[in-house]
């Protein structure tokens, strides 16, 4: 099967080619005129996505006043920081790469394709090493770094380990490399069960679990 890059090819991009006498210009033009519009779309999704993340944090900061049982008024966050996290914040930073995912699937007529797992993967691949080794590296030698919110991390850590082994199952076990619609309800219903325990843990009601699987040893025990 010819590229679509070249005369006669039999599959055909989102955008280009634009019309039929376009895989018979000379490649240096195509490659002018291709390399322009990349930079084109760049631009817009990175517009559309900074305009997306303002809107998420104004949202994220609005601020009301509740009475507590001393019926003073205290101002609080409306919404939690850790739910915020998962969920909006979560959304506006994947939305590029989501977008291109429906996109591919809904043209190969839900068949796999090499674009909508490759976004995927590459983004994760991306936010794991190259952001992680980022932060790492921008801290001064003499200065240390320490995670605070731990039992957020903890559960994010517990259920990426989980969904990858769930895809692992149902990828070569459950339904080799089909994803029924059960299979996709299930994916998607674990979404809200990692925000509901991610939020229970965040307001401390899952100390004492976490305080036993994951607490340090005290120092006079370290030092014998």
């Amino acid at each position: 099967m010819a590229s679509i890059c070249k005369e006669g090819g039999e599959q055909s991009g989102l955008v280009f080619p634009a019309t039929t006498a376009e895989q018979t210009w000379p490649t240096a033009v195509r490659i002018i005129l291709y390399g322009i519009a990349l930079v084109y779309f760049f631009v817009g999704v990175a517009i559309v996505a900074d305009i997306f993340m303002g809107a998420i944090e104004t949202v994220t900061s609005r601020r009301v006043q509740r009475r507590n049982k001393d019926g003073q008024k205290r101002t609080k966050k409306f919404w939690n920081d850790t739910v915020a996290t998962l969920t909006l914040m979560a959304l506006g930073s994947s939305a590029p790469e989501i977008f291109l995912s429906v996109i591919d699937i809904v043209k190969k007529k839900f068949h796999f394709g090499a674009l909508g797992p490759s976004t995927i993967v590459g983004s994760a691949a991306f936010n794991l090493l190259v952001i992680i080794a980022v932060c790492v590296f921008i801290i001064p030698s003499n200065e240390i770094r320490l995670i605070d919110n731990r039992p957020a991390f903890y559960i994010t850590a517990v259920f990426s380990l989980g969904a990858y082994l769930w895809m692992a199952f149902i990828l070569t076990y459950s339904s080799p490399n089909i994803v029924t619609v059960w299979e996709a309800v299930v994916t998607a219903g674990l979404l809200p069960v990692l925000v509901y325990v991610s939020y229970k843990v965040d307001r401390g009601d899952a100390d004492f679990i976490i305080d036993r699987v994951f607490r340090e040893k005290p120092k006079e025990e370290e030092e014998e």
